[in-house]
């Protein structure tokens, strides 16, 4: 037997486990296990892609200024606040990294994203989970567990699985009633997602303990790139850029990302897109008897009778070529969650589901 062991908690993380990609025996799947954009990135993300072929033997910027400031510029943000990562769970990793390790406690809701419990796992800090009300953030519930040990919370807002959301006031309150060393962490992957809504950029700006994580893996189509980012107090991003690697993001990832940034008009059709086919969708299978909550992200979970339920369909959804994504792992083995992909997708996922609900009931 060895001797050498691991850092406390790392034996404690069940490894993340992303949505499937394909059948086997299955040659036309159509994939929604991963809330990817059906539509790919824009034609100028494409383009400056190809173009940074030409550089590839050259090392990328180590501070990250023209995608910071394309984002800046885009978003109405402070540029110097503004921390770039291999996806917005590099960023996570750098918040634990940072500001939590043993003896210290990271909260995270009952139905939250994964990356929270093991990246906090990982640095030696204890996970505390916090139920939600009816698959919704419950700020008050958060608050009566906070304690001298707490020193981040990480908010999904809109949440995944769940594709529920909590108010601006909502979040503020939570911000001003935490510990005094403990940093509220807004999960803005699906902020995109929300017209009219900031991410929590303007609590950001507002407070000196709130910190917000955007992707581009999301309504930009660059899940393949791995591009997130972070703002937050300038106290915090300049301990963030201490612990980051000077070269974590290819100059490929930089370019591409500041190009999608930039295309505004791409951005906004894919938006509008996935909020049109999203109410089909929950609409559709509503008819069919199974609900959903009014989700705010690219997604829809479907609620079924019970977890044999829910099970029995995705084999269905499999058998038609169909990929969905289980959720037992996020507390919900009653659910399904599924993608909102391009029109021809939602109604082929929802008429199947249909059939399979027509012979269940």
């Amino acid at each position: 037997m060895t001797n050498i062991i691991p850092q406390p908690g790392i034996l404690q993380i069940a490894p993340y486990q992303g949505g499937a990609s394909h059948l086997e025996g299955v040659s036309n799947v159509i994939k929604l296990s991963s809330n990817e954009n059906p539509f790919g990135p824009s034609e100028a993300a494409k383009e400056a892609f190809r173009k940074a072929a030409y550089e590839l033997h050259r090392y990328p910027s180590t501070d990250h200024a023209g995608l910071r400031a394309a984002i800046g510029e885009v978003l109405g943000l402070d540029p110097e606040r503004i921390v770039c990562g291999v996806g917005s769970d590099e960023i996570i990793s750098f918040l634990c990294q940072s500001y939590a390790g043993p003896g210290d406690e990271v909260i995270h809701t009952e139905h939250g994203f994964a990356m929270y419990r093991i990246s906090a796992l990982a640095n030696g800090a204890t996970p505390v989970e916090v139920r939600e009300r009816e698959r919704v953030t419950d700020v008050d519930a958060i608050l009566a567990a906070c304690n001298d040990k707490t020193r981040l919370v990480f908010i999904a807002n809109p949440n995944n699985p769940t594709g529920t959301m909590v108010g601006e006031a909502d979040l503020a309150r939570l911000a001003a009633n935490l510990p005094e060393r403990a940093l509220l962490v807004i999960d803005g992957a699906y902020a995109d997602y929300v017209e009219g809504y900031d991410g929590g950029a303007s609590l950001v700006e507002a407070r000196d303990n709130v910190v917000m994580t955007r992707t581009f893996s999301k309504l930009y189509g660059l899940g393949g790139l791995r591009v997130g980012w972070g703002y937050g107090p300038e106290h915090v991003v300049d301990v963030l850029n201490r612990v980051r690697g000077p070269f974590n993001l290819s100059h490929a990832a930089l370019v591409t990302a500041e190009a999608a940034v930039r295309d505004t008009d791409w951005a906004a059709k894919c938006r509008d897109d996935n909020t049109r086919m999203r109410a089909w969708l929950a609409e559709a299978l509503a008819g069919y008897g199974v609900a959903s909550d009014t989700s705010t992200g690219n997604f829809i979970l479907a609620r079924f009778a019970d977890r044999a339920e829910a099970e029995a369909c995705d084999v269905h959804l499999q058998s038609e070529g169909l990929i969905v994504r289980r959720v037992a792992g996020y507390n919900l083995p009653h659910c399904l969650r599924i993608t909102v992909g391009d029109e021809p997708s939602c109604r082929r996922v929802a008429h199947a589901i249909g059939q399979f609900m027509g012979r269940a009931r």
